[in-house]
């Protein structure tokens, strides 16, 4: 089918903006952020941009605009500023760099080390109050017991570029977007959304530096994708796995067991199989070597009362009241579950009936509790938004 000659150069267009606002953003990044393992970031990045958006400019001049070209280019433009730049770090960490990751990846390198030998990924705040002040923050692994498999690689083989965990998260991440693609169908829709969920700096920002919420939030795209196909068993895995990983998968898995529900009890039955087994799997070996660790670490430290504070103190209201206000934490806490009960009572009366509206809700939620939470990251939009272009594409499974 020949597509008109404005709808090319619109859609090329739109190519080129988004190419060149994150080059803008990376090279801004390279020069003024406070991160160091950021300004690495930027200053490969924004090449990587630079050369996406000159090859959108040969397309513009010669017209060639279909989706496999421009899925070519996204492609280039994903090796180039988040794989890349993210094998750059690792490779410079094994060789002995100190700055080259954030402490989300060093604390759960530590994370694959307890659970190798003792069973758990926890310590007790007792435990973490006899570390040393400068290690008492990496004590903490505020994360599912899950997220700590990823740092096996390094407990067992030893420090090397590829036992880095953003590699891992980075192959679980390519994995389920792969299997994601596979249940809809291809086209110009379904590039868009991609391009939004892996080229936009939130995303490869977060792989190159981090990198723990890619993998979850791919796992999160991949169920909705095979809850657009119907295949609800495969969903309630995918979304499974991501809620054994972290927290942010919960009410994901809870908007697709209402989702799943309007498709029939049995639907719902083999989606929640996997969506509430293997995060129950996950934690009970936790639970039963350390309840008091699993306690300390995934619910009392991100409510901040662990031994140190949680550097996620991104200034969205959330984060403001609850340091600004009197009784501020208190304000914000209600405001979180007000928001919480409000998407309950939607979802009880309007129950999303397709994916793409499950997606939504899920954008939408997420969206409103990052911005209320009285801890939280700017990396964090990277689900609401991925979620909301994920919409579109959900329509047309294959």
């Amino acid at each position: 089918m020949n597509v008109p000659e404005g709808t090319q150069t619109r859609t090329l267009t739109a190519d080129l903006a988004l190419y060149g606002l994150s080059g803008a953003f990376a090279a801004i990044t390279a020069a003024t952020s406070t991160l160091l393992p950021h300004r690495a970031w930027g200053a490969v990045a924004a090449a990587g941009y630079a050369l996406a958006a000159i090859a959108v400019v040969v397309q513009l001049v010669t017209r060639r605009s279909g989706t496999r070209e421009r899925a070519l280019v996204a492609a280039f433009a994903f090796a180039a500023v988040a794989l890349l730049p993210m094998v750059i770090q690792a490779v410079q960490r094994a060789d002995g760099r100190t700055d080259r990751a954030q402490e989300e990846v060093i604390v759960i390198e530590h994370g694959g080390e307890r659970l190798l030998d003792h069973g758990t990924p926890y310590l007790s705040s007792d435990t973490i109050a006899t570390l040393p002040p400068g290690e008492q923050l990496l004590g903490y692994l505020p994360y599912q017991p899950g997220m700590a498999l990823f740092g096996l690689p390094r407990a067992i083989a030893g420090e090397a570029w590829w036992t880095d965990a953003r590699i891992w998260f980075a192959l679980v991440t390519i994995a389920a977007l792969g299997l994601a693609i596979r249940q809809l169908r291809w086209g110009p829709t379904l590039l868009r959304a991609l391009q939004i969920g892996t080229v936009i700096p939130l995303v490869p920002l977060t792989m190159a530096t981090g990198g723990d919420d890619v993998p979850v939030l791919a796992l999160c795209l991949l169920a909705l994708a095979l809850c657009a196909a119907r295949r609800y068993g495969a969903a309630g895995i995918a979304v499974g796995l991501a809620a054994a990983l972290k927290l942010f998968a919960w009410p994901v898995a809870a908007v697709l067991l209402v989702h799943a529900l309007t498709a029939g009890r049995g639907q719902a039955a083999r989606l929640a199989a996997g969506a509430i087994g293997l995060p129950a799997a996950a934690l009970l070996p936790a639970v039963l070597v350390d309840a008091t660790a699993f306690v300390d670490n995934v619910i009392r430290f991100p409510l901040g009362e662990g031994v140190v504070t949680s550097p996620a103190q991104s200034p969205f209201p959330g984060y403001l009241i609850a340091d600004n206000l009197p009784g501020g934490r208190i304000i914000a806490g209600a405001l979180l579950a007000a928001a919480a009960v409000a998407i309950a009572v939607w979802l009880a009366r309007r129950p999303p009936r397709t994916a793409a509206a499950a997606s939504a809700v899920c954008g939408y939620g997420l969206l409103a509790a990052i911005l209320l939470m009285p801890s939280t990251r700017f990396g964090y939009l990277l689900y609401p938004v991925a979620f909301l272009a994920w919409v579109p594409a959900l329509r047309s499974p294959a």
